[in-house]
């Protein structure tokens, strides 16, 4: 983990959305869990480590290779999104999420979402939480990977991050920017990005993860602003 010495300061942030943002992992590994028993197989932490902040299509691969599963990606998503549909409805955001948001917003600094989500996806699982994500009250922009055709490669890759931080108003520079993430794979796309990335990794997926954030942290409601040149909470 890197010394508060090696921080740098900021001027724009970049949020993941799953299980960073909004509390959707446990659903996604139920969800997930469920359409694999039905061949038998069973999807284990180790594997969900893996798939974590990649685009659905490619997370789906990364299933079905380790558990040799008998169909394709667009097979299986088809299986899980009735499943995402009925699951996803009542996603509440994670701890110190709204939290850190506001006090952002409140000190302006710029703010965007680079998430790995399909439209589909992102769709269900802002249903609860509309005024967030819909409007303008807090991010600039938001990046979905899975269907945004500037983007090529997604998470490990940086394009993700890259083509996030082009998109505010002026660009931002990589080097400027502090990227929020849960998964192994976001976490090096973003390094990969030139960026530095605050980690909240899953429980769940502690003894696979291998990634190398700036900082690592157990929850939102304990990262601290002025670590990174941000004007501290006032609570």
């Amino acid at each position: 983990m890197a010394t508060s010495t090696s921080f740098k300061p900021i001027t724009h942030v970049i949020f993941d959305l799953d299980g960073l943002l909004l509390d959707t992992e446990t659903i996604y590994f139920k969800a997930i869990t469920e359409v694999t028993a039905r061949y038998g197989k069973v999807y284990t932490p180790e594997i969900k480590a893996k798939t974590m902040g990649k685009t659905g299509k490619d997370a789906s691969q990364t299933v079905i290779d380790a558990l040799d599963l008998p169909l394709t990606p667009e097979e299986a998503t088809k299986l899980l999104e009735p499943i995402y549909s009925e699951l996803f409805q009542n996603i509440n955001f994670m701890p110190g999420a709204l939290r850190l948001l506001d006090h952002l917003k409140k000190h302006s600094i710029p703010m965007a979402i680079a998430t790995s989500s399909s439209e589909f996806s992102f769709n269900v699982k802002i249903v609860k939480h509309k005024e967030v994500f819909e409007t303008d009250k807090y991010f600039h922009h938001i990046v979905k990977a899975a269907v945004d055709p500037d983007i090529k490669h997604g998470k490990p890759h940086p394009d993700t991050f890259l083509v996030c931080a082009r998109r505010f108003n002026p660009p931002a520079d990589p080097s400027l920017v502090l990227v929020f993430e849960d998964s192994t794979n976001g976490v090096k796309g973003a390094i990969a990005a030139g960026m530095q990335c605050v980690q909240v990794p899953d429980p769940m997926i502690l003894p696979w993860n291998d990634a190398e954030p700036t900082l690592s942290i157990p929850s939102l409601n304990d990262f601290k602003p002025e670590l990174f040149g941000l004007p501290p909470f006032e609570d």
